[in-house]
């Protein structure tokens, strides 16, 4: 997992140029003027989720991670909280995987973060994640606006599929 701001991006163009992309996109697109929904970059091998949401309770957590695809969560309005935990960690337990949609959920124990408006986070296949949380701090009816950027794993690559 990375957690940097925006404006410190181009500090990962050297992990990968399919990542180098996600990020230039993020950071050179206004998403206050996108819709919601899918937006393909590069087709499957590189497109975009925008959403605009309120953050949900911890009560309703989802530990999730993902085979095919490196996430790539910008959090550009708003605040929302975060879990992380590694797979290698182990004491998780698969409770659905789904190929197809490229979901894997858990009943798992992570640590939880806030992510700000400006941020960006990457998860790689080895991290269970847990997004969309709402901050301890904030008050009913916040709202955030967030693009996740699917960044298809390149199999040829190293672990994490840069």
């Amino acid at each position: 997992m990375i957690v940097d701001r925006m404006e410190n991006a181009s500090a990962y163009h050297q992990l990968g140029k399919s990542l180098a992309e996600a990020l230039d996109y993020l950071g050179s697109t206004d998403f206050s003027k996108v819709e919601a929904g899918r937006h393909d970059i590069d087709g499957d091998r590189l497109f975009a989720i925008v959403q605009r949401y309120e953050p949900k309770p911890l009560s309703e957590i989802i530990w999730e991670s993902h085979r095919r695809y490196i996430d790539v969560q910008y959090v550009v309005e708003g605040t929302e909280r975060m879990g992380y935990v590694n797979l290698g960690d182990g004491g998780m337990t698969v409770t659905e995987d789904n190929f197809e949609s490229d979901y894997i959920f858990y009943d798992a124990q992570g640590e939880l973060f806030e992510v700000q408006g400006g941020t960006f986070v990457i998860y790689t296949p080895q991290d269970v994640h847990a997004p969309s949380l709402a901050p301890a701090s904030t008050s009913a009816g916040a709202q955030v606006l967030k693009a996740v950027v699917k960044v298809q794993v390149n199999e040829s690559s190293g672990p994490c599929g840069f």
